[in-house]
């Protein structure tokens, strides 16, 4: 296909392309948008240096040829390489807060982003009184990020077994000038934390089937699969959570887990635990929330 940098003057002009390339394509959708026409204006946006929520003020501006061509080379970079936006543009975002991604990490697409907005109510009553928080599975540091502004009187532990990933984080925390309240900590779950314990984990785990692993858009496969896959059913990762997450508990401590659509797996796997199922705005039953109590009553039975 030739490039029509002379024949698309306006931004007008680029977005209508933009989504018929994205359309023909076939692209997936997923990473911060779900059709073409909103991942086309949020990457033209970006290429030209403005805001991203503000499209309607410059449909009809006319692009110099240094720009069209800035547009031209992102649409095609989303199309023939199939990269997510969030790897083009270096940065995603969970509600008002931006943060830097690249491919050592997933791009963010948590419920908990949405549980954190509103502090965990009505399961957490009294924010101010969780001191120690934990973030499993950390990966960019995001939600670590979200849960120190959630809950300010929180010190922060953020996990990951992959350094590559908290290299990531750090940039993160960095921009966001929380190093003195998030430790990033290298360990694969909760081994290196021997000794330490919290009034509140969350974790965002690998929980992607075998079978989903095996058919997964080409989007989807430019993430770390590390950060993706957990066994034939999806629930390796959890599993060996849920055998130790109550010795990192502070009595009252809760422990909330995000599965995904992977809830009726998780009852059937874990057919003793009487699992809290949480509903978000933008899903239901896809995260849940155990008690330390309910966790020591379970190993006990």
């Amino acid at each position: 296909m030739s490039p029509p940098i002379d024949d698309f003057i306006t931004v007008r002009d680029w977005l209508r392309w933009a989504v018929s390339r994205f359309t023909e394509a076939q692209l997936f959708f997923g990473h911060g948008t779900d059709n073409a026409f909103d991942e086309a204006a949020y990457l033209i946006l970006f290429a030209l240096h403005l805001p991203p929520d503000r499209l309607d003020p410059f449909l009809d501006a006319r692009l110099s040829r240094s720009e069209r061509l800035a547009v031209f080379n992102i649409v095609e970079q989303r199309v023939v390489r199939r990269v997510p936006a969030a790897y083009l543009t270096h940065e995603a975002w969970l509600g008002e807060y931006r943060f830097y991604i690249d491919e050592r990490v997933i791009v963010p697409r948590s419920y908990f982003a949405e549980l954190l907005d509103e502090r965990l109510a009505p399961w957490i009553t009294h924010p101010e009184r969780i001191q120690t928080a934990l973030d499993l599975c950390t990966g960019s540091g995001c939600l670590a990020i979200l849960m120190a502004y959630a809950f300010p009187g929180a010190d922060i532990d953020a996990v990951d077994i992959s350094a590559d990933a908290l290299a990531v984080a750090r940039r993160n925390v960095d921009a966001y000038q929380l190093g003195n309240r998030i430790r990033l900590v290298r360990s694969d779950l909760l081994t290196e934390l021997a000794g330490r314990r919290y009034d509140l984990i969350i974790c965002n785990p690998p929980y992607v089937t075998a079978e989903a692993m095996a058919n997964l858009p080409a989007e989807y496969r430019r993430e770390p699969p590390l950060a993706l896959g957990s066994g034939e059913d999806g629930l390796e990762v959890i599993r060996r959570l849920l055998d130790t997450a109550a010795g990192h508990l502070t009595p009252e401590g809760l422990l909330l887990v995000e599965v995904g659509h992977n809830r009726h797996l998780a009852d059937a796997a874990f057919p003793d635990i009487s699992f809290n199922w949480i509903d978000t705005p933008s899903g239901e039953g896809k995260v849940f929330l155990i008690s330390r109590a309910d966790l020591i009553a379970t190993t006990a039975a």
